[in-house]
């Protein structure tokens, strides 16, 4: 008789550990050689784009996903593009800084922090076009000529101060700046980094 309630208790440990660990962002990011890159990844980007500067190619793991990344340089802006292990667009991101984002915008967003974090500092911030809702071209086209839609999101990575220490968060916007989702983030890996 002991063994079934010792059962039920070992199944809702182990769901409310599923639950915690579901708001942790395991991320790690390896510096790759573009043989390593998705081929179809490799076309996307040389069908969409001209003219692009310093392009690195990475990995990155997480604890839900594999994802690859190229990040590189154009019109003096960074982007990352952000593709799955099919070599799938998933997003394109612009490394931005606050004054980029529409002051209502902002303003709601750090309403969220303000509310939320005793202290916090901005480690990155960028602005997001996803290609959930749009054709290849017309996701590119957004993101190259940098528009601010209703569609975009923006994320922001902090060192943010709570009850128990500083930790980094990865935080979504949407492009009202109202929340959508948090996750914390580990340290990036610098360890295996090719030069």
């Amino acid at each position: 008789m002991n063994a079934i309630p010792s059962k039920i208790f070992a199944v809702i440990f182990l769901f409310c550990f599923q639950i915690c660990q579901a708001q942790y962002k395991y991320e790690r990011e390896f510096r790759i050689l573009k043989s390593q890159f998705p081929a179809k990844a490799i076309a996307t980007i040389n069908k969409n784009l001209k003219d692009f500067k310093r392009i690195k190619f990475y990995k990155e793991t997480d604890s839900t996903k594999i994802s690859f990344e190229a990040k590189l340089k154009k019109d003096k802006l960074w982007y990352s593009i952000e593709f799955d292990e099919d070599g799938a667009l998933e997003d394109i991101e612009i490394l931005i800084k606050t004054t980029d984002i529409p002051n209502d915008t902002y303003a709601n967003m750090e309403k969220y922090l303000n509310k939320n974090f005793t202290k916090y500092r901005i480690k990155r911030l960028q602005q997001q076009y996803t290609s959930k809702n749009e054709s290849l071209e017309v996701t590119f086209k957004s993101a190259f000529q940098n528009l601010i839609l209703p569609t975009n999101n923006y994320e922001i990575v902090i060192v943010g101060k709570k009850d128990k220490g500083y930790l980094d968060y990865e935080i979504q916007f949407d492009a009202d700046g109202n929340f959508k989702k948090i996750r914390t983030s580990l340290p990036p890996n610098y360890d295996h980094v090719l030069y």
